[in-house]
């Protein structure tokens, strides 16, 4: 059965200046161990003090050559086939890119279905664009980096990611994978078959610092300190979409907390999992792997560490569209 492999990287503020340097290598070398066909990338970013004319010019400069380092492409094809831009987007306020990479011996972009999204809909860039994966019809995926500040923008952020996957009557085949700034909101069945409990545990509850309002529900601080989880809430309400770790049960892993304070930012939260990949309704019968990619590159490479999810496009259901369960 031939599968697609999907990943997710947060690159850590991946700059022109990190370009042939150790921490450059790092990733480079996570991205050729897991082999994606398709990868989801965030935190690309530019000097803002160039004038933003500049910006797309020297974002495009990075995603390339980081493309061309791990036998990828990143080069759109425009409705009349001829080579497109970058497949990468941000806010035109903030020189913070999301992009998308991908194997063109695997995979094939839909000419003129590359669509960036920037302000003012998202706090990042949303990178979105189809693939023929060889299913009955192409596959939209998408590059996400959720607002790190406010989770009600965080919920917005959400409904409009949804809208780039709404069909007539249900959802189209494909994949949101990104770091979400945000705990899923998925959830599984609880021990010996007891009410379902969320995926991931509530990790907040005895936390106290100064940046708890980035990531509790409002009202909670100083009392059950709940994490907010509107924004996937949102993403899978009646089966839209489905968390790929807790949809196939696999073991919990953290994407976050590996990195001590005093290397990158600082970090209150600990161990957390905030990179998440979200398949629609088509898709999820489809899926049959998912994981977190730990090696040494991996864990030098950036704060965040790589999600990997494989799925049968022969498996993918298109006449199941309203309502998965």
């Amino acid at each position: 059965m031939r599968t697609i492999r999907l990943a997710n990287l947060n690159a850590y503020k991946l700059s022109r200046s990190a370009i042939d340097t150790p921490s450059w290598q790092a990733r480079v070398t996570a991205i050729k161990e897991i082999e994606p066909d398709i990868l989801a990338l965030q935190e690309v970013i530019v000097d803002e003090k160039a004038a933003p004319s500049a910006w797309a010019t020297e974002a495009s400069t990075i995603i390339q050559q980081l493309a061309a380092e791990c036998g990828l492409s990143a080069t759109t094809v425009r409705a009349d086939k001829s080579p497109g831009p970058t497949a990468m987007a941000n806010n035109a306020n903030r020189g913070w890119y999301t992009a998308l990479l991908w194997n063109p011996e695997a995979v094939t972009p839909v000419p003129g279905r590359f669509r960036p999204y920037g302000a003012p809909d998202f706090w990042h860039g949303f990178t979105t664009a189809q693939f023929d994966v060889g299913a009955a019809e192409p596959i939209t995926v998408a590059s996400y980096h959720g607002d790190p500040f406010r989770g009600d923008w965080r919920a917005n952020e959400a409904l409009r990611l949804k809208s780039a996957f709404r069909t007539t009557g249900g959802a189209k085949p494909g994949f949101a994978l990104g770091d979400f700034n945000a705990l899923s909101a998925a959830k599984i069945t609880g021990p010996d078959g007891g009410e379902p409990q969320y995926y991931d545990k509530e990790p907040y509850l005895t936390q106290d610092h100064d940046d708890l309002e980035y990531q509790l529900l409002p009202g909670t601080i100083g009392g059950e300190q709940l994490a907010d989880r509107r924004q996937s809430e949102a993403l899978l309400r009646r089966g839209f979409m489905v968390d790929a770790a807790a949809h196939l049960g696999v073991k919990w892993h953290p994407t976050v907390g590996h990195w001590e304070d005093g290397r990158g930012d600082p970090d209150p939260w600990g161990p957390r999992r905030i990179d998440l990949v979200l398949a629609t309704r088509p898709v999820a019968p489809a899926l049959v792997s998912y994981r977190t990619h730990k090696s040494p590159a991996a864990e030098k490479a950036s704060d965040h560490l790589p999600v990997v999810c494989e799925f049968a496009p022969s498996k993918i259901d298109t006449t199941n569209l309203r309502t998965y369960r």
